[in-house]
């Protein structure tokens, strides 16, 4: 089970389902919802006093533009997007006309965003722009090594989903991308035991969720062998079968 939205496109999965024999379902642990004007207020952060935002996620961006206009803020045309990667970068036309000169997009590490900013935009006063965690972003991380000037806002929440009724011992193997898929898991669930299901995990964030939590872990990615979830399971079915 991957404890995600059914893609509505083709996917690895399909070819390691033909490959193994296997079967995957999708079941989405929780959703992310713009904050309330309120909730955001509540953090005391003024958009405006910033030159530059950065975005990891079109969630966020969406939820950015929607509170700016709630709470009456236009956005200077002088602002500087850095994105993470160029997908997200290019999503920013949804709400602005994307030119180059003011928008930068990396590869999707949060070194990337560094060596966008160099020495020409370290000047600038960054907003990063997150979803509500337990943990610190790595972005945020790196921001504070590089002594730049900086602010995190909250933008998105999770909201946890209904899945009282779902049985992960019918699995032998489930999926976790997010610490709020644990803790939706709990909220749901809160007498659950791991018994014999294997967990994966992706990202460093979920692994210490998941042993908070008192999971075990068959399965951890990205790796340098398995950059995705899809090939870290290619890679143990090959080796397990």
């Amino acid at each position: 089970m991957i404890s995600q939205q059914q893609p509505k496109t083709a996917t690895p999965y399909a070819s390691i389902e033909e490959k193994f024999g296997v079967e995957f379902d999708f079941k989405q642990f929780f959703k992310l919802e713009p904050l309330t004007s309120r909730e955001f207020r509540s953090q005391r952060v003024n958009v405006l006093d910033h030159t530059a935002i950065v975005f990891s996620a079109r969630t966020t961006i969406d939820a950015f533009f929607q509170l700016c206009e709630e709470l009456r803020v236009k956005v200077p045309e002088t602002m500087k997007y850095f994105c993470t990667t160029e997908a997200v970068a290019n999503y920013l036309q949804k709400h602005i006309i994307y030119r180059k000169r003011k928008i930068f997009f990396g590869d999707g590490t949060p070194e990337s965003i560094i060596g966008l900013i160099g020495s020409k935009h370290k000047g600038e006063n960054f907003l990063i722009a997150t979803a509500e965690s337990t943990s610190k972003d790595a972005i945020t991380k790196i921001f504070e090594t590089q002594k730049f000037a900086f602010e995190t806002a909250v933008f998105v929440k999770p909201v946890f989903q209904d899945v009282k009724d779902v049985d992960l011992h019918s699995y032998d193997m489930v999926v976790f991308f997010n610490p709020a898929d644990v803790k939706s898991l709990y909220e749901n669930q809160p007498d659950f035991k791991q018994g014999d299901i294997k967990f994966v995990s992706y990202g460093k964030s979920i692994v210490k969720a998941m042993e908070e939590a008192g999971l075990s872990i068959e399965i951890s990615a990205p790796t340098p062998e398995a950059p995705s979830v899809a090939k870290a399971l290619e890679l143990y079915l090959s080796n397990n079968q």
